[in-house]
Formats: structure tokens, C-alpha cells, sequence
């Protein structure tokens, strides 16, 4: 797990991914995540569709900035990255793209809190309930993925290939261009 701290908000994020998982009733799993972390804003995302730990660094950034000046659609911190990170303004929405189902074995996790041993708590409590693994590494762009974020978030072929000349690599561009997606979102509100 990554933990970056985010000085202008006084707070931290944690940001990692578990392979293998199984989660047979994910609004129970949820629900006892929530009461076990009451204080600490927890946020499960398919890491299928994530475009490296910088996706939702900036999704998390974009949250709290939402929250700061009032813009936020949701009364929730975890609800806004979810909007953010799936670059949707509909929750019912952003839950069909990035929301984490029964049959999904690679999750990505994004942890707020306002002190870095709380995000280790956290982290650590995850990884005894979570029946999987973690690796971080379901969180970086295989040629899998690389298609299946172009589609969910509508990245066309010129904008990729304009962005890829300059960045040097395909992944970088989507990483780049992924994180612009999330970003528009805070100007469209």
C-alpha cells in the first residue's frame, strides 16, 4: 500500500490492491467495513478498470477539493472518489463502472484518514478480511486492461496517439489521460 499525505487537507491516503479476492455478499462486506472503520473513509473500486495509483490519488484529491468548496454531489468522502475516480456525476452510475461486485477478484482500495498510523490500521485490519492477497501491482495497466479503460472512458485513438508522442509510452498516455477525465468532472459541476 501506498501512503502519500495531502498537506493542503491535513490528511492522508493509502492506496493498494488485493488479487485473488472472494466476496460473496459485498453489501455485508461493506456494511462491516464501515462499522469496524467508522472514522476512516474506506473505498473499494474494481482495479480492473484502474489506470495506476496516480487514478485515484487525483480521484481522492478531486474529492476533498469538492467537499472544500461545497461542490460535492454525495453527503460521502468514499461515494465522491467513487464519482471521481469513474469520472461519472451519476452514483448509480459510477457504481456500474467501478463498483466492486461478488465476481470481482481484483480490487483496488483508497483509504482517507487524517493520521498515516490510522491508514495502517486500516490497511492492516483489510488484509485479515479480505479473503485474497495483496499486490499492488493490479493497479498498473497490462494490455488487458489497457483496452477495457480505453472504452469505459472513451479515449479515442488521436487523443491517445497525440499524448503517446509526447509522454513516450501508451500507458503513460492513459494514465495522463484517465486522470484528465477525472479531473473535467470537477468542471462540469
Amino acid at each position: 500500500m501506498r501512503i502519500e499525505k495531502l498537506v493542503e487537507y491535513g490528511k492522508y491516503v493509502g492506496i493498494g490492491g488485493y488479487k485473488n479476492v472472494r466476496i460473496e455478499n459485498v453489501e455485508l462486506f461493506l456494511q462491516d467495513v464501515r462499522e469496524k472503520m467508522k472514522s476512516t473513509t474506506v473505498q473499494f473500486l474494481n482495479a480492473k478498470l484502474i489506470a495506476r495509483w496516480e487514478h485515484l490519488f487525483f480521484a481522492v484529491l478531486n474529492a476533498l477539493t469538492a467537499f472544500k468548496n461545497s461542490r460535492n454531489i454525495s453527503n460521502s468522502l468514499a461515494i465522491e472518489i467513487l464519482l471521481f475516480a469513474s469520472a461519472q456525476r451519476q452514483i448509480k452510475r459510477a457504481f456500474q463502472v467501478l463498483g466492486i461486485r461478488p465476481e470481482t477478484s481484483e480490487i483496488a482500495i483508497v483509504i482517507v484518514d487524517d493520521e498515516q498510523e490510522k491508514i495502517r490500521g486500516a490497511a492492516a485490519m483489510l488484509s485479515e478480511i479480505l479473503l485474497g492477497s495483496e499486490d499492488d501491482s493490479v493497479l498498473e495497466i497490462n494490455e488487458e486492461k489497457f483496452n477495457r479503460i480505453r472504452q469505459a472512458f472513451n479515449i479515442g485513438d488521436e487523443e491517445l496517439k497525440s499524448l503517446s508522442k509526447r509522454k513516450g509510452s501508451e500507458k503513460e498516455a492513459l494514465t495522463e489521460l484517465v486522470i484528465e477525465h477525472v479531473a473535467l468532472l470537477a468542471t462540469q459541476r
